[in-house]
């Protein structure tokens, strides 16, 4: 494959932010010892400089059809840049620590195209497949369960003030009480507070706001009131 060098090297230098960067050990082609070069991953391509502060790179890995893998060298921490091809040439490269190699074996891998390809086709495995949940649960519905006999507001099943489920039908029109027209089975109803109105605020009587702030002003009273005789028999407690 055929590189415009002018290109690469502006892109190896431009402004865009780099995957990662940092110093590796290479080892050379024909002089096999260990030379120190600052290293630069933009997308598939490694860039290689002679010192951080090089205004252009000495040399360029494609990373396509490639593994990185570790190998056994008489330097530590080494690993090496293999590609399918026989006659290829093999990259041996070396890290500072063992958290840094690492992390470049990590980024190497990652970085062709080849391997986004795999992630794009995983992750739409993976939304076609909740889609498909998702279709599933609109078109069926959510099934409720059956409440215990006992229900958590204190009511008793089959009580006043709560709902009758399986077993209850309507005398008058056959249908099951506490189901809807599909079938589905409903959620219970919250139960009425003791002690309130038979009036509620949204029923035809209250329409307009200043009966609904009538309505919720006859509670906010009473509560004032309790508030204040209960302040009171603290005061004569204390006196």
């Amino acid at each position: 494959m055929k590189l415009n060098e002018r290109s690469v090297a502006h892109y190896a230098t431009c402004d865009s932010p780099p995957d990662k960067t940092g110093f590796l050990f290479k080892k050379g082609e024909r002089n096999t010892a260990y030379h120190r070069r600052w290293f630069v991953l933009k997308g598939n391509m490694l860039f290689y400089f002679e010192e951080r502060d090089s205004r252009e790179p000495i040399g360029v890995i494609v990373l396509e059809g490639c593994t990185v893998e570790l190998c056994e060298s008489a330097e530590e921490f080494a690993f090496a840049i293999k590609f399918d091809c026989a006659k290829a040439r093999v990259y041996k490269m070396a890290a500072e620590s063992q958290a840094a190699m690492e992390s470049w074996v990590k980024a190497l891998s990652r970085a062709s195209f080849d391997y986004m390809r795999l992630v794009v086709k995983e992750l739409e495995s993976i939304q076609d497949e909740v889609q498909l949940i998702s279709g599933c649960s609109k078109e069926n519905g959510v099934a409720w369960s059956k409440p215990p006999a006992a229900l958590a507001n204190g009511f008793a099943e089959g009580g006043s003030s709560c709902v009758a489920w399986e077993g209850c039908a309507d005398s008058g029109n056959g249908i099951m009480i506490g189901y809807g027209a599909d079938g589905v089975r409903a959620p219970p109803v919250p139960p009425r507070r003791r002690g309130a109105s038979l009036e509620s605020p949204v029923s035809p009587g209250t329409g307009c706001f200043s009966k609904l702030h009538d309505w919720y002003g006859r509670e906010v009273e009473e509560l004032r009131v309790q508030w204040l005789q209960t302040v009171h028999n603290c005061c004569e407690l204390l006196a």
